[in-house]
């Protein structure tokens, strides 16, 4: 059946493969024509051989995730216009590479808003009508850093999927008797590429005291080993067909977590026992009915 979902985050390379998997699959995707980065532009673009595809249905709809009047009024305009909102991806991220110490207090809080509080305001807007419904689904993009080994000059951006992740893992039990399913997408560790083209600190004076000092040699390290255990080119399209993949599978048979790749940074292993640590507790406490969603009839 198709299903009527927003996609955040849709100018990276996740964003724009996911809407392409989703719309030849044959559902209604909308995406905001104004990133989480305040650049204009939504940054999907088909072609015409998609477009021409019989079903192929992605919709641009002026909203920015960093404005609470925003995403309400946006959200407003999709359940007027289907009547129904049935998936939301939370795909909006920024990636940051550095010294933790030479991020301000302030790009911190940047980073943080659009990484986590975006999925908050989405999440507001849109959950009363999800639990109207009593069925919807909430799919997060977070990463393997989240939980893995951690890398040096990955602090902060780390620190902010840990963030996410936490959040999902909350909504995930709060949500569950409400017929609002979760599913977490962890991606894993990305080629050296991807954090060389990343955001930088500002404090351009701390960073430099960093890689004058005896830390001098960590980015070259750590990058160059992370080359040898990353396989090029797996992640965009592998999360893109995940998430398609998720969506498709019927009401209450979906993962609570979808890993990818080799476990290099042992971030899998990490949530297997987290999650299994997780549902213990709620057994535990009597409340292992949330660690699957309820059918609402």
């Amino acid at each position: 059946m198709s299903k009527v979902i927003v996609v955040t985050g849709a100018a990276n390379s996740i964003g724009r493969n996911a809407c392409r998997e989703l719309a030849l699959a044959g559902h209604r995707v909308y995406v905001s024509t104004r990133d989480a980065n305040g650049q204009n532009g939504h940054g999907f673009e088909a072609t015409g051989a998609e477009t021409d595809k019989p079903g192929f249905d992605v919709r641009t709809l002026a909203f920015d995730v960093g404005s609470e009047a925003s995403v309400n009024a946006a959200i407003e305009t999709i359940v007027a216009e289907n009547d129904r909102l049935d998936v939301i991806v939370h795909n909006a991220r920024q990636v940051v590479y550095g010294p933790t110490e030479a991020f301000t207090p302030e790009q911190l809080a940047e980073l943080y808003d659009i990484n986590v509080l975006s999925a908050q305001r989405l999440n507001r807007a849109a959950l009363p009508q999800l639990r109207k419904q009593g069925q919807g689904l909430l799919i997060w993009i977070t990463s393997s850093c989240a939980r893995g080994g951690s890398v040096p000059f990955l602090g902060a951006y780390a620190s902010s999927k840990a963030a996410m992740d936490a959040l999902a893992l909350g909504y995930a039990g709060e949500l569950a008797r409400w017929g609002v399913e979760t599913s977490i997408i962890v991606p894993c560790a990305l080629g050296p590429g991807h954090y060389v083209r990343s955001g930088r600190p500002t404090d351009a004076v701390r960073a430099e005291e960093y890689a004058d000092g005896p830390t001098a040699n960590l980015t070259e390290i750590a990058l160059a080993r992370t080359a040898q255990l990353s396989q090029k080119d797996r992640v965009p399209q592998d999360v893109a067909s995940a998430i398609a993949n998720v969506v498709d599978m019927p009401f209450g048979q979906r993962p609570l977590r979808v890993h990818f790749g080799r476990d290099d940074d042992g971030a899998a292993a990490v949530d297997a026992v987290a999650d299994r640590v997780r549902a213990e507790l709620l057994r535990r406490i009597g409340l292992e009915d949330i660690l699957a969603p309820a059918i609402i009839s």
